[in-house]
């Protein structure tokens, strides 16, 4: 039996019942493909175990295969899908959501290495035998709970030193790192987050990372693969869908509600995003047809997470 093979069944064992002593790991399976769905990601590591996840970052689309690690260093906003999976083989994954406090810890006992350029706020690549072992070990704990307490912390550091050590560990360095360029980015996608109801003030972001208005804006793309006005965009439009969904009001007052001026320019831009009216696509939400759900796409935070 292969590490893969090992991982594989764990996951399918624990997938969907995730353990309360262990909240930032994830297993899930799904026994058929999916359309696209507009998510937003949170930072995470992540591995496909069977199947293959295809992606939409900006103008980028990369498929994540078995075998395959991912990094999410920021919150992102994407198009997701599962593009293969069947009840013989479905589609299998396992994942961490990242702890800045514990890369912290870990990178002040590596090497002092110099601060990279911002290329991107993800990556993925293949991961080597001693990550995939690193994955065995940790997963191996939801068969043994009671060994959570004394080894779950120290299977955790080995996977993130295997990461840090990693194609991607510059990522993880610079979530690490509180004075990061990547962390002033993630200071400023936060504020749009918290204040995606207000005309975007861009002098007054871009002062919030400490950059000036071009270099945050080329920054901010590198990380986020779009701009911070299409960033405030999705967030708005995400959180209409999910104040629709829990039945908070109709589309044009929620439409006012996030932010737009035009119940028209909303409407337009909503079909855009989720490929149907307001009205139509909430109710297919409601009736389990389409939309983001937990077990769609991996690593990613649902509408009314």
């Amino acid at each position: 039996m292969t590490e893969l093979d090992k991982i594989r069944d764990i996951a399918m064992r624990h997938a969907g019942s995730p353990s309360l002593k262990l909240p930032r790991l994830f297993a899930y399976t799904l026994d058929h493909t999916t359309e696209i769905d507009p998510l937003i990601y949170d930072p995470a590591a992540s591995l496909v175990i069977q199947g293959t996840q295809r992606m939409f970052i900006g103008d980028k689309k990369f498929e994540h295969g078995p075998g395959q690690s991912m990094i999410v260093a920021a919150e992102i906003a994407a198009l997701g899908q599962v593009c293969e999976a069947s009840q013989d083989r479905p589609f299998v994954a396992v994942g961490l959501f990242l702890d800045p406090a514990l890369l912290s810890d870990l990178v002040l006992e590596m090497a002092a290495m110099p601060e990279l350029p911002i290329e991107s706020g993800y990556g993925v690549s293949t991961a080597s035998a001693s990550l995939l072992g690193a994955w065995g070990r940790l997963l191996e704990l939801l068969d043994r709970p009671t060994e959570i307490p004394v080894m779950a912390q120290l299977l955790e550091h080995e996977l993130m030193f295997r990461l840090l050590m990693g194609t991607h560990g510059g990522l993880l360095r610079q979530i690490a790192g509180s004075d990061s360029r990547l962390m002033h980015i993630r200071k400023a996608m936060a504020w749009i987050r918290d204040h995606y109801t207000e005309r975007l003030d861009f002098k007054a972001v871009a002062a919030l990372a400490g950059m000036s208005v071009s270099v945050f804006y080329d920054r901010f793309k590198a990380v986020a693969a779009v701009s911070p006005l299409q960033y405030q965009k999705y967030i708005r439009l995400h959180e209409a869908r999910r104040r629709m969904i829990a039945n908070q009001a109709g589309a044009a007052e929620v439409g006012f509600a996030v932010g737009y001026e035009s119940a028209s320019q909303f409407s337009r831009e909503y079909r855009r995003l989720f490929g149907a009216p307001p009205g139509q696509d909430t109710k297919r939400a409601k009736a389990g047809l389409g939309g983001p759900t937990p077990s769609r796409v991996l690593g990613a935070r649902p509408d009314g997470a």
